[in-house]
């Protein structure tokens, strides 16, 4: 089966739709009961405002125009960090994601970064699990920069789940 998405750099009309695909991937959470939590703890706007002016947020498009997904990536302790990923459940298990990731991970290694990292669930099936299959690896606490255990301190206080919250990298 063929999927007719493209990746490409966001623009500023893609912004308004943004938290609704954030909030929609959330349902993905209900079995885990994560999904309220998920859905009202969103990437603050102005993160995508900045994302677009830095050219660091992309979105996937179908073939009529429609986004189905995005990738906000950022900079943490001199690595490239992937701050934000949600692809539509209805587009899920399409690669979607994946190539999301890579289209980051190709960003990353353009402007000369030696990694990527990201925070995440562990025990989630397209958290952790997903980003292991792509090249990623759990940091342990003795290897992970102070500047991401405070972006893991602060995502819990802002009331993402602290229990099995873990650190990811990738060499690039």
């Amino acid at each position: 089966m063929k999927h007719n998405y493209h990746i490409r750099p966001a623009q500023d009309t893609d912004l308004p739709a943004l938290p609704d695909i954030e909030r929609r991937a959330a349902a993905l959470f209900q079995d885990f009961g994560l999904a309220d939590t998920f859905a009202t703890v969103l990437t603050p706007s102005e993160s995508y405002q900045e994302g677009l002016e830095a050219r660091r947020l992309w979105v996937a498009e179908d073939s009529e125009g429609h986004l189905l997904g995005f990738a906000l990536a950022g900079v943490v302790a001199g690595s490239a960090h992937l701050d934000e990923l949600d692809v539509l459940p209805e587009y899920g298990r399409r690669g979607i994601g994946s190539a999301l990731v890579e289209t980051v991970c190709q960003w990353a290694r353009e402007l000369g970064f030696p990694a990527i990292t990201l925070t995440t669930l562990s025990q989630i099936p397209w958290n952790a699990p997903f980003y292991e299959r792509l090249g990623f690896r759990i940091l342990q606490p003795d290897e992970t920069a102070a500047a991401l255990r405070d972006l893991l301190q602060s995502e819990i206080e802002r009331g993402l789940p602290g229990q099995n919250r873990v650190a990811m990298r990738r060499e690039l």
